[in-house]
């Protein structure tokens, strides 16, 4: 028995790193001068000709409708106190995009990339926005009640089950990409509480020397009272978002300032570098290009079908509204918080840098701007973003637990336990390979909602030509 177990595992093993390969790893490289090449992973591959497909569609939303997501940003919400806000919507997904991808994967995306890689952060996110117009509105379209909870929910594995249901031309049941989107959802957000619990430990112990069983143990703690309850996940990250962005965004507009003189040739370095003027000689424009594009597109989450799950929660007269405050979601992400860090970086000298590497680069980067302060603003930082990413997730998880296992508050229950067992288990020790399995189930939610996007995306284009011909003014 033990040995038909152990070659089961080591089966399953295999499957997961042979997929994650497919994943992420190069498909195909394109010759570049200098010798060196530009990597093609298949999700850089589907995403960004997705989002410029579905930028052109829109017009150029990203830019042309700002304003209006700036205003629908502050709109009242409607009657229905179970539901949520767009506002909420908006918050919720912030709080999962606002997260590692923001610290430490703007620092790696430099690191490797230099600073040309932030501009290629922000041509993606410029057109990852209409991909995440596009299945928000979807998923604002083809929600439903939650008997639960109270309010809507929804998100890829609804529309996926009625496209399923349009292509089969009956009433189904299940759908099984629908399923499959919903499994892999659960997959990747295990995972993530793993690499959540394992960021903030080794953080803290890094600026307090507080060994990672204690801290693991609060963190675990906290989360259990909150997500263990009905209705707090959305009023906890209403207090927490907009405190830890605003913290991030104005410590840094303050460093701005005071280095202002240092801005010209940090934007030099950006753009000259994104180009491959400097990097074009020693053949790494490839690196610059691949590093701002992938960090990029796995920071707003855009087309990965994520926050489609808080979209569909919202409560709203127009489904465009919902896409449109999805869409300024990503540029927040990106152009904002991304931009933050990157900024944080960029205003080091390079000798205060030195010998640093992962987060070490951040905080030796706000230790030369704030002196010791520094290290322990960047802790708490990343202890409110990690957190706020475990709350946000498990919102997320509630559609998807439901499409599974049907409205059963046992399941509701069962997850989010096993969710505060990796949280708990990850602060300990971190494990690569529940970090890759996390990394798979992204990469097939992103391929399975994708599958759905392309036949769906006209009723989204109608809603969105239907917005501004009639409501785009009140």
């Amino acid at each position: 028995m033990s040995t038909l177990i152990d070659a089961a595992v080591s089966l399953f093993i295999r499957t997961v790193n042979a997929i994650y390969a497919l994943l992420w790893h190069d498909l195909f490289a394109i010759p570049l001068p200098g010798g060196t090449s530009l990597g093609l992973p298949l999700l850089v591959i589907l995403l960004v000709p997705t989002g410029v497909y579905f930028t052109i569609r829109t017009r150029g939303l990203p830019v042309r409708l700002l304003p209006a997501m700036a205003r629908l940003s502050v709109e009242k919400r409607g009657t229905d106190s179970t539901s949520l806000s767009g506002l909420q919507s908006l918050i919720v997904s912030t709080a999962t995009r606002v997260g590692m991808g923001n610290l430490v994967g703007v620092v790696a995306a430099i690191s490797a990339g230099g600073a040309g890689a932030v501009f290629w952060m922000w041509v993606t996110a410029l057109v990852g926005a209409s991909t995440a117009y596009i299945e928000a509105v979807l998923a604002s379209m083809y929600k439903e009640k939650d008997p639960l909870y109270g309010g809507y929910r929804g998100g890829p594995a609804l529309y996926i089950h009625a496209l399923a249901e349009k292509w089969r031309g009956k009433k189904l049941k299940k759908s099984i990409m629908a399923v499959c989107f919903a499994a892999s959802g659960l997959i990747c957000w295990c995972g993530i509480s793993q690499v959540i619990g394992n960021s903030v430990s080794s953080a803290f112990e890094n600026a307090f020397s507080i060994p990672p069983l204690y801290s693991t143990i609060f963190l675990v703690a906290v989360a259990a009272v909150i997500v263990l309850r009905r209705n707090a996940t959305v009023k906890v990250l209403d207090a927490i978002v907009p405190v830890m962005a605003g913290a991030y965004f104005f410590i840094t507009i303050f460093l701005i300032v005071k280095n202002a003189a240092l801005l010209p040739g940090v934007f030099g370095r950006i753009f000259s570098e994104a180009f491959g003027i400097r990097q074009a000689a020693a053949g790494g424009f490839g690196a610059v290009l691949m590093n701002g594009v992938k960090r990029g597109l796995f920071s707003n989450e855009a087309g990965s079908g994520s926050a489609p799950c808080s979209a569909a929660a919202a409560e709203t007269d127009h489904p465009a509204k919902v896409g449109l405050l999805q869409a300024f979601g990503v540029l927040i992400d990106t152009i904002i918080i991304c931009t933050c860090t990157a900024m944080l970086m960029l205003l080091a000298p390079e000798e205060a840098l030195a010998g640093q590497s992962g987060m070490g680069l951040l905080q030796a980067a706000m230790v030369h701007h704030l002196g010791g302060f520094g290290s322990i603003f960047i802790a708490v930082i990343l202890w409110l973003f990690s957190f706020s990413t475990f709350i946000g997730v498990l919102f997320y998880a509630r559609s998807n637990v439901a499409y599974l296992f049907g409205d059963r508050w046992s399941a509701q229950t069962a997850y989010k336990v096993i969710a505060l067992v990796m949280l708990f288990i990850g602060g300990l020790a971190a494990y690569t390979f529940v970090w890759d399995l996390g990394d798979v189930g992204i990469g097939l939610m992103t391929i399975f909602n994708l599958i759905a996007l392309y036949p769906l995306a006209p009723q989204a284009l109608t809603c969105l030509r239907d917005y501004e011909t009639n409501c785009k003014n009140r």
